[in-house]
């Protein structure tokens, strides 16, 4: 029997004093907000509390200078959240960071781990 191997990697973007800005849980959650269309709605689909959530979303705002959402607080519309331009753009850019990341590195195993990559 033949297994075949293959490399999985994680990334982020972190801040000059290591602090996550920005990786696959915020984008997770982006993406959550703009399906729901609020933070409480993403907070339950996702199973954290709000607070978690709008931590997070905080966070990167702060250390990136930029806002991810535009909120509407309560009224009869009943609030809600939604993605920023820029939201948008940061998450099509780390949706290309990591697509090339993974290609390069898919590249690199296959170069340096070709005799490994089956074992009989």
């Amino acid at each position: 029997m033949s297994k075949k191997l293959h490399i999985r990697s994680k990334i982020w973007i972190e801040d000059d004093r290591n602090r996550v800005v920005f990786g696959q849980g915020r984008l997770k959650i982006l993406e959550s907000i703009e399906r729901n269309g609020s933070i409480s709605a993403a907070a339950r689909e996702l199973r954290m509390s709000y607070r978690a959530v709008w931590g997070k979303i905080k966070a990167t705002e702060e250390r990136l200078g930029k806002k991810l959402l535009s909120r509407n607080v309560g009224g009869s519309s009943g609030g809600g959240s939604s993605l920023t331009p820029f939201a948008m753009e940061i998450m099509q850019q780390f949706y290309r960071l990591r697509r090339d990341i993974q290609n390069d590195a898919d590249d690199i195993f296959a170069n340096l781990f070709s005799d490994q990559r089956t074992s009989k």
